[in-house]
């Protein structure tokens, strides 16, 4: 079997395993090795055309996992599309570039993760991406304000841009609604503010007018280094343990590779970039996690180590079509994928179609609170639904992160400038999927939609994802048990409801017609419980799986510790979206490569680089 050494062996060339391989390799002296599963896609049509990305959805650039049946959700097994391929997630996201809020991250700090507070981990942010340079003229279509990116000085691998027609009213539209209503961001995302509404930027470039993914942004510029070595169609079965003194050491891999079987031996670290729903997998497999799991399929158990594949959360979404006013531009040709328009986009190129191709539709964003919960009787309700659902006093690890857990929600939720919920639009048909009552569906007489959607932005539901067998090629289990915490069905009903308000409000509502028109007689939402049969029957998930791998105390059922090592466990850590503690309000985008920025500087540091 052949067996090559290196100094570093990344397993995963997704969002985070690309940027991280990168800034290690920068040190030419340490030679790093990425094993990718999937292959290099980067010149399909389909990853460089920011509106194709549903396309690439249930291809050989999409892992195509399911959930089990959630009972919440009227017994639906929900997709959970993840990127299979060079470039990870970021070949086939919505592309929606968007920060978290500091108070989420100074969260981290607070569920017993040091030096992960705002003021220590924003600047990585900043560090992965560029800014664009926006003309004075462009600033009102875009609906900016007061907000200048350039005067955020960043300058990293990822050009982000507001992409497609620059003066298309919706952002305008957006932004205006929400200034009525006293909640418009008028600094932008990435200034202090926590809550109010902003047009989004995306990765895409803003001179090429295509998807800018981590092997592009990070890899393409660098590819030249000779201590930087990329393998894909790599699929890894396994770490290499050694029973080492007083701990285990991870010295090595088995990958396939073009058919054959391989093995990478690692001078220093192995490092699982996997993603969220695979990398508990390979720790499973190799003999890390619940001695139970490892022992119904008998694996050898390394390391006792119950948290992992624990602590699953995902964003849920929920949305309403409306049928638009017939001047509004919007992407119905593109998310139907009219063979006439495809045709011609690919002879005239990405900037065909009045921009049309090179955005994914999504322009506008808000982070808001439960509006009916902000003042009177409101809060009242809120308080007592809080205290309504208060985790039990329990030793037990789940019950102790829980609690924890808790504490940071109910700050959220009691405090209006912290947000609860996110808000986006879609210049079209629903971007999430067709409506899953065709039978319910409202006739149109237009082919112009604007889909407004909602995102329960700080979920306490938690699941799992657990190996079925010792067998690396089977599928994991994956049970994100949405909506499982009561107060989360509570939240997001509200939230849902609001849409109609949105869509009611001037000057967005001269956009639509009227009376308003949506896609079936369920998404007409008179009342709560309205809104918990829609959410029901339509919700569905944001693809933003995380905290599988938790980066929290052991005791509280962590996995790795604030520096990214597997806990018992040495030459081992995990960098990726599973070692999330608890999810941003938006996209999962930025803070998966603040992560990889974060975890190269503590590498780095570790072992006396400069």
């Amino acid at each position: 079997m052949d067996t090559e050494l290196y100094d570093f062996v990344i397993v995963g060339g997704g969002t985070a395993g690309i940027a991280l391989a990168v800034r290690l390799s920068e040190v030419s002296d340490q030679r790093i090795l990425v094993l990718e599963a999937g292959l290099d896609n980067s010149d399909d049509l389909r990853v460089k055309t920011p509106a194709f990305y549903l396309a690439l959805f249930g291809t050989d650039s999409d892992w195509g996992f399911s959930t089990v049946p959630q009972g919440n959700l009227d017994g639906r097994n929900i997709s959970v599309n993840q990127g299979k391929g060079l470039g990870g997630s970021s070949i086939l996201n919505a592309q929606v570039y968007v920060p978290p809020t500091k108070a989420i991250i100074d969260g981290w700090a607070e569920l017993g993760n040091d030096g992960w507070d705002w003021d220590t981990i924003g600047p990585y942010y900043k560090k992965a991406f560029t800014l664009p340079q926006i003309p004075e003229e462009s600033r009102q279509p875009l609906a900016i304000g007061n907000w200048k990116p350039e005067d955020a000085k960043t300058d990293g691998p990822l050009k982000l841009s507001f992409p497609g027609n620059s003066v298309h009213p919706i952002r305008g539209l957006w932004a205006e609604t929400f200034r009525r209503k006293g909640y418009l961001m008028e600094g932008g995302p990435w200034s202090d503010a926590s809550v109010g509404a902003f047009s989004n930027l995306a990765s895409v470039d803003p001179v090429k007018k295509e998807r800018v993914h981590s092997a592009r942004g990070y890899y393409d510029p660098v590819k030249h280094r000779d201590n930087l070595e990329i393998l894909v169609d790599a699929y890894v079965n396994k770490i290499i343990l050694e029973n080492g003194q007083p701990r285990p050491k991870a010295t090595g891999v088995k990958y396939t590779h073009e058919g054959k079987p391989k093995i990478a031996k690692a001078r220093k670290e192995i490092i699982i970039a996997a993603g969220a729903l695979k990398s508990p997998g390979l720790l499973e497999l190799s003999g890390i996690g619940n001695v139970n799991i490892l022992k119904k399929y008998g694996i050898e158990t390394i390391k006792d180590l119950p948290g992992v594949g624990e602590n699953l959360q995902d964003h849920l979404l929920c949305d309403i079509r409306y049928d638009a006013e017939d001047q509004m531009e919007t992407l119905e040709d593109i998310v139907k994928q009219d063979p006439k328009v495809t045709a011609e986009t690919r002879q005239g190129g990405l900037g065909s179609l009045n921009g049309l191709t090179i955005s994914s539709g999504l322009l506008t964003f808000a982070y808001l609170p439960v509006m009916d919960f902000i003042a009177g009787t409101g809060r009242d309700s809120l308080i007592k639904l809080i205290n309504e659902n208060r985790p039990p006093i329990s030793a037990e690890p789940e019950n102790v992160r829980a609690r924890k857990y808790y504490d940071i929600a109910e700050k959220t939720l009691l405090n209006p400038k912290r947000p609860s919920g996110a808000y986006l639009t879609a210049i079209g048909e629903s971007v999430v999927e067709p409506d899953l009552n065709p039978s319910l569906s409202t006739p149109s007489p237009t082919d112009k939609y604007l889909s407004i959607i909602t995102i329960l932005a700080q979920p306490l539901s938690r699941g799992t994802v657990h190996i079925v067998s010792n067998d690396p090629a089977d599928r994991p289990e994956i049970d994100p048990r949405y909506l499982s915490n009561p107060l989360d069905m509570e939240i997001l009903a509200r939230h849902t409801a609001y849409i109609e308000s949105i869509a009611n409000s001037e000057p967005l509502r001269s956009a639509l017609k009227q009376p308003l028109q949506r896609s079936s007689p369920l998404a007409e939402i008179t009342d709560l419980d309205a809104a918990k049969r829609y959410i029901r029957s339509r919700a569905i998930s944001m693809w933003h799986p995380a905290g599988t791998c938790s980066m929290l105390p052991e005791e509280a059922g962590g996995v790795v510790d604030a520096s990214f090592n597997v806990y018992g466990v040495d030459g081992l850590r995990v960098v990726d979206a599973s070692v999330v503690p608890l999810l941003p309000p938006g996209n999962l985008q930025s803070t998966v490569y603040a992560i990889a920025e974060r975890a190269a500087d503590v590498i780095k540091g570790a072992y006396g680089f400069t």
